[in-house]
């Protein structure tokens, strides 16, 4: 099987300056000891700083206590409870002390349409490089997508001998309907959003604030999953059908192997934070939470304001010229902070689970 994502010995983790961005744990026992997560199984036993992770991705057959739950959330650190090598993601929990500064950024840029657009040319870019999308309308680019991959169809097609007759899916139930190479497609893009999906969450940004797809809880996952359709599920379902492989475990497996060899958990750390902090961006955004002023931005949190409350009503507000001035400046694009977020990925996966013997077994009656 291919290596993980994550290449660096669990061992090393004591040698890391900066926080790492995620630790991948399967098959194993997390609890707490002291500002510690340790990580249990039969093959060894791991200490994880928890102030050093990003995100916890638990995988399958993993148990976590209460204790180690409360401390991770007390460090910043996202969870998530995901498929085999993070291929479905179930579910997520955020600490209270996680900052929202990218999640503000993200809607910023999607609630102005001029910004929107330009991240939204700056996907279609990605995918047409060398070509300038810069004054292409979102008529224009869903256009030239849906040409390229009429185009990516028919080579795949040729390239596999697998006949190609066109897309076809059932909204809400992906395996519903199609023929085997449909579904093929549709189990490896559920897997794909998954991996994405996590990717989002645990940077701190929203998956339901798209800027191509709008109005599913998961529209900015389906915006960076189309960004590597192209380059992996599409050619991976023609493979996998060419060779008679039609499960829905086939695809999940083959697309889990990819993500492995190619690193592309970190690619899409990558794009992501380049897509919602373009290079010039400033951020600066505080690690603790603050309260909203209309005139200073944000003030202070944990302080009592009494004494500089204005007693005459009459001055509680800004006067009209003032508001008059913010008005005709707009509003300004809000600053934060990177996330904070390294390049490294640690895996923890325990010793394969033994199957159970029944009692009528050879072993247990002879």
């Amino acid at each position: 099987m291919a290596e993980p994502w994550w290449k660096a010995d669990p061992h090393d983790l004591h040698r890391l300056v900066d926080r790492v961005s995620s630790v991948y744990v399967e098959r194993s026992h997390l609890d707490r000891d002291e500002n510690a997560v340790v990580v249990i199984n039969k093959r060894e036993t791991v200490r994880v700083p928890a102030a050093m992770i990003a995100v916890m991705l638990l995988g399958p057959g993993t148990r976590v206590t209460h204790g180690a739950i409360r401390l991770l959330a007390d460090s910043g650190t996202t969870i998530c409870w995901v498929g085999e090598q993070g291929v479905r993601m179930y579910a997520t929990g955020l600490g209270p002390s996680r900052s929202a500064g990218l999640l503000h950024r993200q809607a910023w840029l999607i609630t102005r349409p001029k910004e929107r657009l330009n991240v939204a040319r700056a996907m279609y870019g990605m995918r047409f490089p060398g070509e300038d999308v810069s004054k292409a309308t979102m008529q224009q680019l869903r256009g030239r997508e849906g040409a390229r991959f009429r185009k990516l169809y028919q080579e795949h097609s040729r390239r596999s001998g697998v006949p190609w007759d066109g897309r076809v899916y059932k909204a809400g139930d992906a395996f519903a309907a199609g023929d085997d190479l449909n579904r093929l497609l549709s189990a490896a893009n559920a897997a794909l959003y998954g991996i994405c999906h996590a990717v989002i969450v645990g940077l701190g940004a929203s998956p339901g604030l798209g800027f191509v797809h709008t109005g599913s809880a998961i529209s900015f996952v389906l915006d960076i999953a189309d960004l590597y359709k192209a380059e992996y599920t599409l050619p991976l379902a023609f493979d996998l059908s060419a060779q008679g492989l039609t499960d829905e475990r086939d695809a999940r497996i083959g697309l889990r192997d990819q993500i492995a060899e190619t690193k592309l958990l970190g690619r899409i750390v990558h794009d992501v934070k380049a897509l919602l902090n373009p290079p010039g961006t400033d951020f600066d955004t505080p690690e603790t939470s603050e309260l909203w002023d209309e005139r200073l931005g944000s003030v202070a949190a944990g302080v009592n304001w009494a004494a500089d409350a204005p007693h005459d009503e009459t001055n509680a507000s800004p006067s009209a010229e003032l508001a008059d001035q913010a008005e005709s400046d707009g509003p300004a694009p809000p600053k934060l902070t990177d996330t904070g977020m390294g390049e490294q990925h640690i895996t923890i996966i325990g010793p394969e689970f033994e199957e159970a013997r029944s009692p009528e077994s050879p072993e247990q009656t002879s």
